[in-house]
């Protein structure tokens, strides 16, 4: 399986924007990462974190200090490989144990091209990140002057304006099958077994793997389209619902991913996730604004307005919508973060519309948000009804 094999120290920097440097060992693989330094707060999920396609054009700062204990196994990864530029972390364990592990996480960035460095301070990393705000940054094992190093940061496409969104969708429509392996949501599904499928669209803005598990487990016919596919397309294969996926980057560098969603206003239910909640945002007239660091881990607390009830939900997002610019009545805030007061769902009074700014899939992180995705399938029972 080759989890023993371990890792050659060898010289690496991780180089802020600011000027700020950070010096420490390579594992994975070696040259160099340009990206926007992010930090995660989650205590496990790394190969989840790392094949995220929402991490698209981001180094991601892991602040739990001790990662790849448990290695690289077969059934966790969000997409077909990883989506990080870089990855930083306190401290690499080469030497993994666990019975589903199959190769170590050196192997697995390596594999993959994705370079790494270890031995950073990633607590005063993390409180810089916070001081100072996300910012442009590089890893590299092959150059370690400064003046080079700004050089390139200052060369590289910055996030705010950038369409991610084409360099991780799928090139061609697909069906998904597979639900989750856990004996609760296995339940969840076959208590859908006497019910009619529902056929649902997914845009795939950078879906993650679980969202579709879980739509499998609700008894839904999940169809996966690319990002750009036009709106009249969709709705000619007579879904019951669309839902609208997570991504990386910027919502307003996806302009034409905000038109097809106007387009969808009204005319099938529409369940938003993420860069979906900020897409509907958009669509709805509203505008997005980047925030300070993002939301990134599986402790983010969220408030439900109309229950009070709050839940710890995992996240990751540095983009938010702006409420002041959801001027119409028929636009309802449903919950908020409660750390920052931003605007965590959103749910059209009139339509059948809903969104929410976390991830409900949880992967990794808590289930507490799990139930919306029987609340889309009963949104799109509902609206079936209505009609026949």
């Amino acid at each position: 399986m080759g989890v023993r094999k371990p890792v050659i120290a060898k010289k690496a920097v991780l180089y802020l924007e600011d000027g700020r440097t950070f010096r420490g060992e390579s594992f994975g693989a070696e040259g160099e990462a340009i990206g926007e330094v992010v930090f995660n707060t989650s205590m496990t999920g790394y190969q989840e974190v790392l094949t995220d396609p929402s991490y698209k054009g981001q180094i991601v700062t892991m602040t739990y200090p001790l990662i790849g204990n448990y290695g690289i196994n077969e059934e966790d990864n969000e997409s077909a490989r990883p989506q990080a530029e870089g990855f930083v972390v306190r401290e690499y364990s080469p030497y993994p144990s666990n019975w589903r592990c199959r190769k170590n996480l050196h192997d697995f960035l390596q594999e993959y091209g994705v370079v790494g460095i270890q031995g950073v301070d990633t607590r005063a990393l993390t409180k810089h990140i916070r001081d100072a705000g996300a910012q442009q940054a590089i890893i590299s094992t092959v150059d370690f002057d400064a003046r080079s190093l700004a050089q390139k940061i200052e060369k590289a496409p910055r996030i705010v304006g950038r369409d991610l969104v084409k360099e991780v969708t799928c090139s061609k429509p697909h069906e998904w099958h597979e639900g989750t392996v856990s004996l609760f949501e296995n339940h969840m599904a076959t208590e859908h077994n006497d019910r009619e499928k529902l056929r649902v669209i997914v845009y795939d803005f950078g879906v993650k793997r679980n969202i579709l598990r879980h739509l499998v487990d609700q008894h839904c016919a999940v169809t996966v389209v690319p990002a750009s596919t036009p709106a009249e397309e969709v709705l000619a294969l007579r879904p019951r619902g669309i839902c609208l996926s997570n991504g990386p980057g910027d919502p307003a560098g996806v302009p034409y991913a905000v038109e097809t969603v106007r387009n969808l206003l009204g005319k099938k239910p529409l369940f938003g996730i993420c860069l979906g909640h900020q897409l509907i945002g958009l669509a709805l007239g509203g505008k997005t604004y980047k925030l300070k660091f993002g939301h990134r881990g599986g402790n983010q607390p969220v408030k439900d307005l109309s229950t009070g009830t709050v839940a710890i939900t995992s996240q990751n997002h540095g983009f938010c919508v702006d409420v002041e610019n959801l001027n119409s009545p028929d636009i309802e805030v449903t919950h908020i973060n409660l750390n920052d007061q931003t605007v965590e769902g959103l749910r059209h009074q009139q339509l059948p519309i809903f969104s929410v700014q976390y991830h409900p899939e949880a992967s990794p992180g808590p289930h507490d948000a799990s139930y919306l995705f029987s609340r889309f399938r009963r949104m799109m029972e509902e609206e079936y009804a209505k009609t026949n």
